[in-house]
């Protein structure tokens, strides 16, 4: 009996090990490819030429590198956004973002619910992870949780992760990492639409906006994670 539940035991490493290889490899070829990619959503107006000339290739590329950026959660994602307004326009540039951050959102949450805490340790630090008090409130776990993602400002990437190691029904988990993204998506969009446009004035406000709500979002989460 000892020996079968070592083989198991075993196995299940053995698994846990290839998976996580496997993962590791995927993110390094990504990178390799889509590294050259990002450094045109650095310069806009470069962005807006290769999606051009490229077409419905560059709206490919565009949502495999959007995914990656959940997934690696060490890339911000706001400039991506206010690339996707300025290259493929409000609306357009909303869905894309929408979809690319929603398919990054669902594959953080499958990988968090197989490998728990071990994969997100090898993501954020452990010092990230104990910050985030308000996700042990099991009273209110989901309606906090719901609350804090919509809020913009708040590390949504940290969150995603973190939120796949609560008792939160797995469905519910999939809708607010993806439609708590919707406020943060639209305003950056807009506002990367609105530069592209050379609408500069209402850019700023739209910026101004968005910074005003991201403080308010980020002085919200730091109490409610300071009263648990």
């Amino acid at each position: 009996m000892s020996n079968n539940k070592l083989k198991s035991n075993k196995m299940k490493i053995t698994v846990i090990t290839l998976t996580v290889i496997a993962v590791l490899l995927v993110t390094a070829v990504s990178f390799a490819v889509l590294m050259p990619f990002i450094k045109y959503i650095e310069t806009p107006e470069n962005f807006r030429l290769w999606v051009n000339d490229n077409g419905f290739y560059s709206i490919i590329i565009y949502v495999l590198t959007v995914i990656l950026q959940i997934v690696a959660a060490v890339i911000p994602g706001e400039p991506f956004e206010i690339a996707a307004g300025y290259a493929f326009g409000s609306l357009n540039g909303t869905l894309l973002c929408l979809l690319a951050e929603s398919i990054g959102s669902i594959i953080v949450l499958l990988l968090v619910r197989k490998f728990g805490l071990r994969l997100v340790k090898s993501i954020f630090s452990e010092e990230k992870i104990n910050s985030v008090k308000f996700i042990k409130n099991k009273q209110s776990q989901m309606i906090l949780f719901a609350l804090i993602f919509i809020l913009p400002g708040t590390p949504k990437d940290l969150l995603c992760y973190l939120g796949g190691l609560t008792d939160i029904n797995m469905t519910a988990l999939i809708l607010i990492c993806t439609l708590g993204r919707f406020p943060s998506i639209i305003t950056s969009v807009l506002a990367g639409n609105m530069a592209g446009t050379q609408r500069y004035l209402a850019a700023i406000i739209v910026f101004a906006v968005t910074a005003i709500i991201s403080v308010a979002g980020i002085i919200i989460y730091g109490k409610l994670n300071k009263n648990k």
